[in-house]
Order: structure tokens, then C-alpha cells, then sequence
């Protein structure tokens, strides 16, 4: 395995790609990684990356850490939407602590502004999330370096505190002035990276973390996918959760997530949508469910409603076949999610609890 100097935190973002390329421009050997869950990371780019920035980068996956960090409600709190932005860089850069020595490396960079977040990078937080992670020895915020505490790694002479730099706010002039130094003439767009900080993303993810009793990272693969629908009964979801395809790259992207106890629903004569049932620990999904799930899928085929007539629906799992007949227009109890001010009722709801536990 190859040796690195120092390991940084790679989301593909300008300050990130800058932090690597400053300390690679110091003669240092970096490698990148790139944090993946279902709610961030790109790793169908970082070949892209590698070959446009010289940065040679790994994928880190970190889809079921998180997921226990959200459903457990993070120690630092939510932002405007259900991004625990905190206690996901105290999470990568403890993760980055533990893979130190696999690569050989003695540092960590980070790409934080100070003062560009106003979450996360505030002076305080940035002390916080050091001290949190216990990487006070080891982490470099290179690009803001000038403006805050001295370095074990400067101190030691490892690296020059005078080629760092001392970048502050949320303009972004100093980064665009640094790139042209560093020759990154790529730019990438300013965009948040985060599904979490997306209020149509966090109504589709908050019903699978109050409801299932231990969620797992492929059901929020699946929640990124198509239609969200739950079953109601007088205005109360049930649990009963299907993922329905808009379109075909849907239903093949659901197809591909779907795992064998989970029920895959299909109109056998007409086209339409694919969905799949996810079932919830101690929630069966009874013969009368199941049509009800059916009638809905029929419901989304024009053909299939135009038939006028009952419909067959194939509904598998587990590698076992059954073919139902159901009619498009019967009544179901499958609705969309809440929106996201019910939500975010919901969400406050649940925090002002553990607050009072």
C-alpha cells in the first residue's frame, strides 16, 4: 500500500480540492477521501477528480455510522433542515484519526473557512469539532491557518505556517485567487453537497427514522428514489412504507436496491411504475395490505386505469411469485409523505422530548 503524508477530508467541493492542492504544492504527499452515505458523497466522480486535480482519492463509507448518529439525535443538534453538520465533520475526521497509520500519514487536512458556515465554522465550533474528534494534534485547517492557533505539525518545523493561508468569511475571492495560483482552473459550482440540508430530501427521510426501530442506510438509498408512499389509517402512518419508480430509470434504480424480504410490486399486462414494499420489524404486511399496495401501483398506469377493468399484479419476495388481480380505482390508504412544515413539527416535537429525557 502506498504512504502519505497527510489525509484529507475530499468532498469534491473548491475548499477542499484547494486545501489538497496547497499542501501538495509544499511537497506534501496527500491522499483524498471521500466520505460517502446515502445523503452525501459522489464516488461515481472521483476518477474525474483524480485525473482534473492530480489528487489520488479513496472512498470512505460511512452510511450506517451516520444513519446510528441521526437516529440516536446528534449530540450537537440539527441545522435549519436535518443536517447535523457538527457532528458529521466530528464523525469524518475521527474516521480519518483511525486510518492514519493504515496509510502511514502523520496529518489530517480540512478545507474549513473560518467564518463561512455560519453553523459550523464559526471560531468556536471549529474548537469544538478539533476537540470533539481528539485530532487537536493532528488536524490542519490550511487554508484559514493564519487566523487560528498554531499547529503541533508547524511548531515541529513539519510545515510552514508563513505558505499557509488566512482566508475568513464567506466571500470567495481569496479562493479563486488561490486556485489560479495553484493552477486548479476547474471550478466547481457552488452548491450544497448535502442532501440533509434539503427540505424535500428531509421529508422523505424523517417518517423511515421515526418508524422503523433501527434504520439502516439502503432504506434512505431507497428513499432517494421515486414516490415515498405511506399508509394512513384516520390520518396516523401505519409503517406500511412503498418506494414507487416516476419513470423507467426509477423503477431500474429501485430494482437494484431492492433486497430479498422486501416486496417488489409489478403490473404484469400494462406499463407502469415499479415499487417496492420495505417491511418494518413486527408490522406484517397482510393479504388486504398487499391489494391495497397493488391498487395503488395500478393506480399511477394511465393504460392500466383506461382498462377499466381489474388488473394482474405481480408482487415477489424472497424469490416467490404471486399474481393478484385488483382493480385501479379502488380505494387505498397510500399517500404521499408530510410536507416539510409537518415535518419540521414533528422534528421539533421530537427535540423539545429528548430535551426534556
Amino acid at each position: 500500500m502506498n504512504t502519505f503524508d497527510a489525509l484529507s477530508l475530499f468532498s469534491g467541493g473548491l475548499d477542499s480540492i484547494l486545501a489538497s492542492k496547497l499542501m501538495q504544492s509544499l511537497g506534501h504527499k496527500v491522499l483524498g477521501l471521500h466520505f460517502v452515505s446515502p445523503f452525501f458523497g459522489k464516488p461515481e466522480q472521483v476518477p474525474e477528480w483524480e485525473r482534473e486535480y492530480g489528487i489520488p482519492i479513496t472512498t470512505i463509507d460511512v452510511g450506517q455510522e451516520f444513519v446510528d448518529l441521526m437516529a440516536a439525535f446528534p449530540p450537537h443538534g440539527f441545522g435549519k433542515v436535518l443536517n447535523p453538520c457538527v457532528d458529521c465533520k466530528i464523525l469524518m475526521l475521527r474516521r480519518a484519526k483511525k486510518l492514519l497509520p493504515v496509510y502511514g500519514a502523520s496529518y489530517i487536512i480540512s478545507g474549513e473557512v473560518l467564518g463561512q458556515r455560519p453553523m459550523s465554522q464559526r471560531a468556536d465550533t471549529l474548537n469544538i469539532i478539533r476537540n470533539d474528534a481528539d485530532v487537536r494534534e493532528v488536524l490542519l485547517r490550511p487554508l484559514s491557518a493564519g487566523l487560528l492557533p498554531v499547529t503541533p505539525m508547524e511548531e515541529s518545523g513539519l510545515i510552514d505556517r508563513a505558505k499557509l493561508r488566512s482566508l475568513v468569511g464567506r466571500g470567495r475571492k481569496g479562493q479563486y485567487a488561490l486556485a489560479k495560483e495553484l493552477g486548479v482552473t476547474k471550478i466547481p459550482t457552488q452548491a450544497g453537497g448535502c442532501r440533509l440540508g434539503e427540505r424535500e430530501s428531509a421529508r422523505r427521510y424523517w417518517p423511515i427514522m421515526r418508524t422503523f426501530p433501527k434504520p439502516l442506510a439502503p432504506y434512505f438509498d431507497l428513499a432517494n428514489v421515486g414516490r415515498q408512499l405511506w399508509r394512513r389509517e384516520a390520518d396516523t402512518v401505519t409503517g406500511h412504507w412503498m418506494v414507487m419508480g416516476r419513470d423507467h430509470r426509477d423503477n431500474q434504480k429501485l430494482l437494484k436496491l431492492v433486497s430479498p424480504e422486501q416486496y417488489v410490486l409489478e403490473l404484469k399486462s400494462f406499463p407502469g411504475p415499479s415499487a417496492v414494499g420495505v417491511p418494518i420489524p413486527g408490522l406484517n404486511w397482510t393479504d388486504e395490505i398487499l391489494a391495497e399496495a397493488a391498487a395503488c401501483l395500478a393506480s399511477f398506469s394511465p393504460k392500466a386505469r383506461m382498462h377499466e377493468d381489474a388488473v394482474e399484479v405481480s408482487i415477489e419476495r424472497h424469490g416467490e411469485e404471486r399474481i393478484i388481480s385488483v382493480r385501479p380505482d379502488r380505494p387505498h390508504g397510500f399517500e404521499d409523505n408530510l410536507t416539510w412544515p409537518q415535518t419540521r413539527a414533528q422534528q421539533k416535537i421530537w427535540e423539545r422530548t429528548l430535551d426534556e429525557i
